[in-house]
């Protein structure tokens, strides 16, 4: 007992004695482990909070049906499918749903409108019922039940509370509802109560729905009850037989998976690159610890010669880490769930990638991920312990107790291999394939090549010193510092580790974005080809084939070219992809292909963009099959364009052939060419014109110009946090590098006395430790822009393809490299000048007497 209390007692003394001594360095390895679980929580938090959201969204407007049935695009499906399925065995009753995006007024807030069959949707999905209030009870909670008058009502509209409060409607109300072109004046009736907050939604007489907006005959939508006993999978397989092209079986689950996956690379992305602080923390743990072992080895050689055994010596140091670890940890929860809460707030769910559509989230505090981090992060200080923690153990007492310089034997040539075979794994694991859509051996590979990197710094620095070391530069300052860091290779190496981890993620990170910038700015250059485009308000459809004549003929228009998008359902584990609908040869939208069919092949020709193509495993020249009309339309990809803007892919197919498929002539889009001589103005000017009088102040004309600087301004929106990130993650590397290098030098304020002993003046003492400084920021630097070039390439031509479904071609951005290296070696020089200044201003006698 009295062994185990000792024991514990030195354990503190060393840990409390060692954090007094130096407080900032472990205050910043503290800080950056904090900071790390702080992003890293913060980003799964609000991630998280807003994909429920989203799957909440899509369950409200689904009910409680069993399976449901799902138009294939949003051209719907017939409605003679109906009695076919609710005559199936297995399925007790069936509700007919047509679905909308609807505004309502002039300026409202959008809603999603549904069209329901009042009866049947009271045995199917009772939730999505509406209830009647008396325009007298508003504010009260007395209501009535909806009689069949108003259940046949076909002007009534049900609202949920969150549509209401944003469109400041109340019962009773009479409001516009307007759907694409069409508008009807309906009444607010009742309330949704089924349907969660936060979910804007409408509900409708489905017969009002079909006939106000030019929907008679077709249905979205049709939801199934089974019967009690029936097997699920038999009866999906008896759907499934009778169900045409133009339909797919699904489920609310299913739906929201989908969903989900659209945006499951961005979060996962964003979750990996919050790691990137918490690694760069990693680091500075072991840095932070590899200073502490090298200052305290005489103290652990007299503790190993008074007993304590390698075991116990190594998990005190890894204790020390562990300690560490937790307290950033918990702080790091902490700050990242208010964040999250401030991110939320003020920025939204979707952090720039709008991927979430309308959906309000919520802040949820999630327990499991709070512990998964935590973990994280003492693991993380635990592993930046345990290479110091076995030099400690390794180190022989009698040797340590005699001599208190670098534990390393600098006469020995520092290993390469195993920095050689990190890196060549590294490598290797670049070239797996994704696992589930996900590229998880991308991001093995970074960290491999990463800590090779950092790995061979001992045997690199030794590399470009030596040959420095023989050139005569006559100056004692700049001599003893390069005998200084040959002399040391472990020190060195520590300092050298942290610029390495910093600088290599931050080059990697400004290439990958820049390279991706510059992308999407060429290919919109090369993709925005005409001279002004027309957009409907929301994407609604509104130029029928009688407007799109008129429009035509304007003065000063030389050619159009009329588009429309179709979000179509491939794959019902896939998000939708949007069948891009217009003249192929027109005006307006260049396809920069990357690839072509060679020759004229039977079928409907349809260009798929990289992502579709990536996607869905074609290639030019494939057949290809789009659940489009009656019947499946077979064709053939005959070429593939590179795409930017559509991550989940897109299909271009020539108006004739979708308006023999379809007969759909309504169209949301126009690219202008203007005649020679023409102004935009008078162009648009006509335009507005000629445009039905309902269309007046409902379309957007823009430029190509301003097209490209909106796109560009969406993706530095979307990158935002992006930049938040590898700031931080800059800034958690230079603090670390500063207090790195600050810790070494007045661990050598003996050396400095006996310097100033023999001679040196205290400005060369100075200028010794800013050469050291600048050659270690400036070996760094080298070190740190390879592997950040290296990461990069990983980054571009793996995670981004695997990720994404797009490629791109690498740009490096000299000047943010440059500034970035010259921060680094001004950083390094002055951090050591400003330690030296201290460290040598003390009293040189009484410096040296502390070793006698």
């Amino acid at each position: 007992m009295a062994e185990t209390a000792a024991s514990g007692g030195a354990w503190r003394w060393l840990i409390a004695g060692e954090w007094r001594a130096f407080p900032v360095r472990f205050l910043v390895a503290g800080l950056a482990i904090a900071i790390g679980v702080a992003l890293a929580f913060a980003v799964h938090v609000i991630n998280r909070s807003a994909a429920d959201a989203f799957g909440e969204a899509v369950r409200s407007v689904s009910g409680e049906a069993d399976l449901q049935i799902r138009g294939a695009s949003t051209l719907g499906f017939d409605e003679g499918l109906y009695p076919k399925l609710i005559a199936l065995d297995g399925v007790a009753d069936a509700s007919p749903v047509v679905q909308f995006r609807a505004s309502l007024g002039e300026k409202g807030a959008p809603i999603t409108l549904l069209g329901l069959d009042i009866f049947r949707v009271l045995a199917v999905s009772p939730s999505l019922l509406g209830r009647r209030q008396d325009a007298s009870a508003e504010g009260r909670t007395s209501t009535r039940p909806t009689g069949v008058d108003a259940a046949l009502d076909l002007d009534a509209l049900y609202l949920s509370r969150t549509a209401m409060s944003r469109n400041g409607l109340r019962f009773g109300q009479r409001v516009q509802v307007r759907v694409g072109a069409r508008a009807h004046i309906f009444t607010v009736a009742g309330d949704l109560p089924g349907v969660g907050d936060g979910q804007a939604v409408g509900m409708i007489d489905i017969s009002a729905a079909q006939w106000r907006f030019d929907r008679l005959g077709k249905l979205d939508r049709v939801d199934l009850k089974l019967a009690k006993g029936s097997s699920p999978g038999a009866v999906r397989q008896a759907v499934e037989a009778v169900l045409p092209a133009s339909a797919r079986l699904t489920d609310a689950e299913g739906e929201s998976r989908r969903g989900d996956s659209l945006s499951r690379a961005y979060r996962v992305n964003l979750d990996m690159l919050a790691l990137v602080a918490l690694l760069t923390g990693g680091f500075l743990v072991y840095s932070a610890q590899s200073l502490s072992v090298t200052r305290r080895m005489q103290q652990f050689a007299l503790l190993r010669t008074l007993g304590m055994q390698k075991s116990a010596l190594t998990a005190q140091l890894l204790g020390e880490g562990a300690v560490l670890g937790i307290i950033g940890s918990i702080a790091g929860l902490a700050l990242g769930y208010l964040i999250a809460g401030a991110a939320l707030k003020f920025v939204g769910g979707d952090l720039g990638g709008g991927y979430f559509g309308d959906a309000s989230p919520e802040l949820q505090f999630a327990p499991t991920a709070a512990m998964l981090f935590l973990a994280f992060g003492i693991a993380t200080a635990v592993a930046g312990s345990y290479a110091p923690a076995r030099q400690a153990a390794g180190i022989a007492p009698a040797e340590a107790l005699k001599t208190a310089g670098d534990p390393i034997d600098p006469r020995v040539s520092p290993r390469w291999l195993p920095a050689f075979v990190l890196v060549v794994a590294g490598g290797a694991f670049a070239f797996l394939p994704a696992v589930n859509r996900l590229p998880l051996f991308g991001y093995l590979a970074v960290a491999l090549v990463l800590s090779g990197g950092v790995a061979a710094m001992p045997w690199l620095a030794r590399t470009l010193l030596k040959p420095l070391a023989r050139i005569d530069t006559r100056l004692p300052s700049v001599e003893l510092a390069l005998q200084r860091l040959l002399g040391s290779p472990s020190q060195a190496a520590t300092a050298l580790g942290g610029i390495v981890a910093s600088t290599g993620l931050m080059i990697a990170m400004a290439v990958m974005v820049t390279s991706f910038r510059g992308s999407v700015d060429d290919w919109l250059e090369s993709f925005l080809s005409a001279d002004l485009y027309v957009a409907a308000a929301s994407n609604e459809a509104l130029f029928d084939a009688e407007t799109q004549k008129r429009l035509a003929g304007a003065p000063g228009v030389a050619g159009i070219a009329f588009s429309k998008s179709v979000p179509v359902t491939l794959n019902p584990e896939l998000p939708s992809v949007l069948l891009v609908v217009r003249p192929v040869g027109g005006p307006g939208y260049a396809l920069p292909l990357i690839e072509e069919a060679q020759g004229r092949r039977a079928g409907i020709r349809l260009w798929l963009s990289e992502p579709a193509a990536r996607l869905y495993g074609v290639r030019a020249g494939d057949g290809f099959e789009l659940p489009v009309g009656a019947e499946r339309a077979k064709g053939y990809v005959a070429g593939i364009w590179r795409d930017y803007a559509r991550q989940q892919g897109a299909i271009v197919i020539d108006t004739r052939d979708y308006v023999a498929l379809t007969g759909d002539a309504v169209r949301s889009e126009a690219a202008i060419e203007l005649a020679p001589g023409a102004s935009v103005a008078a162009v648009r000017t006509a335009i507005e014109d000629r445009l039905p009088p309902g269309l007046a102040g409902r379309v957007d004309f823009v430029e190509p110009g301003v097209l490209r600087v909106r796109a560009l301004a969406l993706f530095d929106r979307s990158f935002a946090i992006t930049y938040v990130l590898e700031a931080i993650a800059i800034l958690i590397g230079l603090a670390g590098v500063a207090a790195t290098i600050s810790a070494q030098t007045i661990a050598r304020i003996r050396e400095f006395g006996m310097l100033r002993h023999i001679g040196m003046t205290w400005w060369q003492i100075v200028a010794m430790l800013a050469t050291e400084g600048a050659l270690l920021g400036l070996i760094g630097i080298a070190a740190g822009c390879a592997v950040g070039l290296a990461l990069s390439q990983i980054l571009i031509h793996v995670i981004n393809p695997q990720s994404f479904n797009w490629t791109m071609e690498t740009r490096i951005p000299w000047t943010l490299m440059l500034s970035v290296a010259a921060a680094l070696i001004i950083t390094s020089a002055g951090t050591a000048v400003l330690a030296g200044r201290r460290a040598v201003s003390r009293d040189a006698v009484r410096a040296v007497s502390e070793d006698w």
